[in-house]
């Protein structure tokens, strides 16, 4: 487990750890966190009190049983937690923090209190001297509450030593007149300090703490100033602004500052190394933090393993390049430049040389690379330069001249643009030793920058060439100069004219394109008034779905179930949390309607998507991030902006052809399938990602065309955004047709009705052999033409009279079924405009199939090569059955059953009808639900899926039963219980003979086999065989909605 970072961090840590402790040894290890905690927030006002009174509650519950723990618990603990450690520990947060001046008081007034009990228990001379020593020490620091303590010394005087009341408050006073100047100097900013936090205005703030911090470290200067005051408010700062750079930056200079002066470490002064390894766990991207961090290793002579880490720690940061590479390359100069330290010190061993050689080179690959691969814009290196320059000076100190100076020839090409770099250049040569008083080197090297035409600052490096020449080299060849810079600041001048046109007409067309904007606000606003956007701009269709700020009202009448919105993400939790736990831990913010689990790919962690029942829920259950579940720093992120709503895409794709899809988008999450039991011909799914960018990129995917023939919907989820139905029937275009006589075709139709007007299309409803079933559709281009055809009705046509009306919408089947050619016999269905709707029919079908059975063909022979399917979740539609189906041979029938759970299956033969039963059983369709194959008993038998999506909190399960997490996606109903009628009568029986027919045998049993055969008799059972039906029914319905109290 990673270490916490920051105030709040350590103590949402150490709360859950002392909240599951619950034994002696898990005591201990709350203990260890809060001194990890102390070390690392050093000035931690709210983690030094939770520290002490962790340690009082445990010194207090180890005296007796009454807090539970066990004897040998006790024992161990009166040892550990004795009352000298626990009163040791107040003390040492009374001193660590006594310079808070606004708040120190709270720990110590708690820790007086003990005190003073201690005393009333016990009193004593010496006692009563040691808590008076305490109270004059107090009241020689200052702090806000200086007069409380002050009234409190004089009541404990008073009660203990009444009779040197006098002298001893002179005395205080005395003591500590100091103190209160001191606080009176600082109270204005103190007072500053406390509004701002009142005002809840960070930025104020902030700006009070740098004002307070600036006039504090110059009073710490001065000859009789306290920088232990300063420093302490530093760190007050710094629990308030953990990731300031500059901040942390400021306070190591300040501290490096005051060792500098003070030759050495004094006493009062924070540990700077402590303090910079603290500034790199907050900022781990600052370069220069990093720096500095290696520096001070270096020079406190830690060890080379030891500064080897933390440069393998800064490197291996994940956000080291957060800002650019820039940081990347200070870390890497500070390494180059302490090997070469190290290699070129006197005492340097043939190691440190090798460490170099091999160390510098190493890292100026790893930039390369890093550069190139993490940000590509600034592959061109470092601008400074850095880490080369480090390499040239080591080659320079070890004497290889001509090395050194082929590494400035290969930085020519990347940094030849620069003046800074002829400079550096000019200025290296210029110090290599020469035999006479010329500098060759250095002359050609600025001649070469000032034919560069791209050179930033041509004009200085000329000015550098012809005092160069003039004092080095010889007449004929400062004549030479002096021609070469006259030729060469003509092209420049031309240049700089050249760019100053470029810039003009830039400027110029800049105003063009501003002013006219400025005219057209003026006009369409007269009086100053921001101009209302118009409606019109914000209608586009297409245009993502902003996420709504939190806090903004839905209208309720309109949002049933807002899933988008009350939703939350919550990452990092241990890989072992169960629904449970992650439930009873946010259970304090809401009810919950929904979580979905799931672990992540690494097996470290797992990841819940939360469904609330209220937005205000949601938000609420967002200040359990950076919290601790376990030994867990979860993430809690809103849900929003994560799940899209998708429709119309294949019939057959499921969960893995989805995944696929948006593949190149992000991750997904999770899905959610609608049921089918009402309509099977809905066909839209909800997907949640991961993150919000992957669910933005997947939105790009709207409209894109599958298998030729599909136009993909992606859009974000927003059931605020329904649009009304749309469509042929809802625009009042669309007629319906009964009493068609079956012997008429579309053409026929066609040519009736386009007498009243332009018809689009005509539907005939036919059942799977092809054949009409008597009924039509008609849809009209205009709705007027629909209704002037309604004069037809009640009209003869052909043999038949016709029954015409405006169709109306209808309730669907809860069956589907499927012909030979894979296509549904209801039509295939196309997407709704309502987002939260079936899939409506609104499309004309492909041509029905004409498969007929094979005349002759029994019943029998059928049944042979049908197969039914059991456990078939109502998510699933007949499209992905028929695909599943396919490759065991031809099918001629599907008919889907989510009312039963399951589908019959009817093959073209035999064999494929067997090889399905035997290779669909057990198929797992979706995860954790796997197929079963059976008969049309089996089938009816089953009853609908009793499936729903909320958590029901109560009605605990029986023993036995299925626990409420383990129900929440899918409850399978049991089987039909057939329980024998009434008696009635008194104990006379059922009435016979009312004229009603006994039970026969059942066709369908007898086609499926499941029937005794004909007189058989039945066994008559024993005891043993009731016995054991007894016991299988108990184990196969335990739990079920049926088992009888």
């Amino acid at each position: 487990m990673g270490e916490p970072v920051g105030e709040d961090a350590w103590v949402s840590l150490v709360d859950e750890g002392s909240r599951s402790a619950a034994d002696l040894e898990q005591r201990v290890e709350v203990v260890e966190l809060y001194k990890r905690a102390v070390s690392a927030e050093p000035y931690s006002l709210r983690l030094w009190v939770q520290y002490c009174e962790w340690i009082w509650s445990l010194h207090t519950d180890c005296q007796s049983s009454d807090a539970g723990w066990s004897e040998e618990e006790q024992r161990l603990g009166q040892e550990l937690f004795s009352l000298d450690t626990a009163i040791d520990l107040w003390q040492q947060g009374a001193h660590a923090i006594r310079y808070r001046l606004d708040d120190s008081h709270s720990l110590w007034n708690r820790y007086m209190s003990i005190e003073l009990w201690l005393l009333a228990k016990a009193p004593s001379p010496a006692a009563v001297e040691r808590v008076k020593a305490l109270y004059l020490d107090r009241l020689q620091v200052p702090h806000a509450t200086w007069e409380e303590t002050s009234q409190a010394f004089s009541t404990f005087v008073t009660r203990y030593d009444e009779p040197h009341w006098e002298e001893t408050m002179v005395r205080s006073t005395q003591l500590a007149k100091n103190a209160k100047e001191i606080y009176g100097q600082r109270e204005d900013h103190e007072l500053s300090l406390v509004r701002s936090v009142q005002s809840g205005d960070k930025d104020k703030q902030k700006a009070v703490l740098t004002e307070y911090l600036e006039w504090e470290t110059i009073q710490s200067r001065k000859k009789n100033g306290i920088p232990a005051l300063c420093f302490a408010l530093y760190e007050r700062a710094l629990l308030v602004l953990p990731t300031d750079v500059t901040l942390w930056e400021d306070y190591a200079g300040a501290v490096n500052g005051y060792i500098g002066a003070s030759h050495g470490r004094p006493q009062d002064c924070p540990d700077l190394l402590q303090l910079l390894q603290r500034s790199v766990k907050h900022c781990p991207w600052s370069g220069m933090l990093w720096s500095r961090y290696m520096l001070r290793a270096e020079i406190e002579h830690l060890d080379f393993r030891d500064v080897e880490q933390i440069k393998h720690a800064a490197t291996s940061s994940d956000q080291l390049d957060r800002n650019g590479m820039t940081d990347v390359y200070m870390v890497y100069g500070a390494w180059c430049n302490y090997l070469r330290r190290r290699a070129v010190d006197r005492d340097a061993t043939d190691e440190d040389g090798d460490l170099a050689d091999v160390g510098m080179p190493s890292a100026l690959d790893g930039v390369e690379h890093w550069g190139e691969v993490g940000d590509r814009k600034n592959a061109k290196g470092d601008p400074t330069f850095q880490i080369q320059r480090c390499w040239i000076q080591y080659l320079t100190q070890k004497g290889l001249i001509a090395e050194a100076r082929e590494q400035w020839h290969d930085l020519v090409k990347p940094h030849g643009d620069s003046y800074e770099f002829w400079l550096r250049y000019y200025q290296w040569e210029m110090d290599m030793p020469h035999t006479d008083n010329t500098r060759p080197f250095a002359a050609a090297l600025l001649k070469q920058a000032i034919q560069r035409r791209t050179l930033d600052w041509p004009e200085k490096i000329m000015e550098m060439y012809l005092s160069h020449c003039s004092t080095y080299e010889s007449p004929v060849d400062v004549a030479n100069a002096i021609d070469f810079v006259h030729r060469n600041a003509k092209g420049v001048a031309k240049r700089r004219q050249r760019e100053a046109a470029e810039a003009a007409a830039a400027y110029a067309e800049q105003q063009r394109l501003v002013q006219p904007a400025e005219v057209i606000a003026d006009d369409e606003s007269p009086s100053g008034s921001k101009r209302k956007r118009d409606a019109a701009s914000e209608a586009d269709g297409n245009a993502a779905k902003k996420v709504k700020a939190a806090g903004e009202d839905l209208d309720a009448q309109s949002v049933k179930r807002d899933r988008e919105n009350t939703s939350i993400l919550v990452s990092n939790l241990p890989l072992e949390a169960t629904q449970t736990k992650v439930r009873q831990y946010f259970k304090e913010y809401g009810h919950i309607n929904n979580l979905t689990l799931k672990p992540e790919s690494d097996k470290h962690s797992s990841t819940a998507l939360i469904e609330f029942r209220s937005v205000e829920d949601a938000q609420s259950a967002l200040l359990r991030d950076g919290k601790y579940f376990a030994d867990k720093q979860i993430s809690v992120v809103p849900g929003t902006g994560l799940t899209l709503y998708l429709t119309n895409y294949p019939p057959t794709a499921d969960e893995t052809y989805l995944r696929d899809l948006f593949k190149d988008c992000g991750e997904i999450f999770s899905f959610r399938w609608p049921s089918l039991k009402y309509n099977t011909h809905r066909r839209f799914c909800y997907v949640s990602f991961r993150t919000a960018a992957a669910a933005a990129a997947a939105t790009g995917l709207d409209g894109k065309m599958l298998e030729g023939k599909y136009k993909l919907e992606a859009k974000y989820s927003d059931p605020g955004r329904k649009k009304p139905r749309e469509g042929a029937m809802v625009e009042g275009r669309e007629v319906h047709i009964a009493g068609l006589d079956r012997g008429a075709s579309e053409d026929d139709l066609q040519a009736v009705f386009s007498k009243y007007g332009a018809v689009e299309s005509v539907r005939i409803l036919r059942n799977i052999a092809g054949k009409s079933k008597g009924s039509a559709f008609v849809v009209f281009a205009k709705a007027e033409d629909a209704t002037k055809s309604l004069e037809l009705d009640k009209t003869k046509f052909w043999s038949q009279i016709l029954t015409v009306e405006l169709a109306t919408p209808t309730n669907f089947k809860a069956t589907a079924t499927t012909g030979s050619l894979g296509t549904s016999a209801a039509g295939s269905p196309a997407p709704s405009n309502d987002l939260d709707s079936r899939m409506s029919g609104a499309g004309s079908p492909p041509a029905a199939n004409n498969h007929t059975h094979a005349a002759g063909q029994s019943r029998a022979e059928i049944t042979a090569r049908t197969i039914t399917l059991l456990n078939v979740p109502d998510t699933v539609n007949d499209a992905r059955l028929s695909a599943i189906c396919a490759p065991y041979g031809r099918v001629v029938k599907l008919v889907l059953r989510p009312d039963h759970q399951g589908a019959i299956v009817e093959f073209e033969d035999v064999a494929a009808a067997g090889k399905a039963s035997l290779g669909l059983e057990g198929y797992e369709i979706v995860s954790g639900r796997r197929l079963r194959t059976g008969g049309l008993k089996d089938l009816f038998e089953s009853r609908e899926e009793q499936r729903t999506d909320r958590i029901v909190i109560g009605g605990g399960a029986k023993k036995g039963e299925a626990q409420p997490e383990q129900r929440t996606a899918f409850m399978q109903a049991g089987p039909t219980v057939r329980r024998p009628g009434a008696g009635g009568r008194g104990g006379l029986g059922v009435k016979r003979g009312l004229g009603f027919k006994g039970p026969g045998k059942s066709a369908v049993d007898g086609v499926n086999g499941n029937s005794t055969e004909a007189g058989e008799k039945k066994a008559l059972k024993s005891n043993a065989d009731f016995k054991a039906m007894f016991l299988k029914s108990g184990e196969d319905g335990a739990g079920g909605p049926n088992k009888q109290g």
